[in-house]
């Protein structure tokens, strides 16, 4: 098993600072306090609904990596997009950039609704 793990990665690590949660932990957590909350969909996605006081950062952006870097590091993260894929995409840029804690929402904001 740990050599298909190797070929093919595993879908989540123990060490990963990346941890995919379904809507209601998401809902849960976002509720206990000020986060860094970030919608990683277009602006017109973002202009169409949104997720509480969520910040849009445009994946597609070519600020992308300045507007990430604004943030705080250190601090947990919670990103969500329309279905999951592009917020799975930032969690494993921003891993790359040193963000500690990154919560990923699973499903996306279809999910969350």
């Amino acid at each position: 098993m740990s050599i298909f793990s190797f070929l093919f990665g595993s879908k989540q690590s123990k060490d990963s600072a990346i941890k995919r949660i379904s809507a209601s932990e998401f809902k849960e957590k976002i509720n206990q306090k000020n986060v860094q909350l970030i919608d990683v969909r277009t602006p017109s996605e973002y202009k169409s609904g949104r997720i509480g006081k969520a910040k849009n950062i445009d994946f597609y952006s070519g600020k992308f990596n300045v507007e990430f870097n604004k943030l705080n590091k250190n601090e947990p993260i919670y990103l969500y997009c329309r279905s999951g894929n592009r917020s799975r995409q930032t969690a494993k840029k921003l891993e790359a950039m040193g963000f500690k804690e990154i919560y990923d929402l699973k499903g996306g904001i279809m999910s969350y609704r």
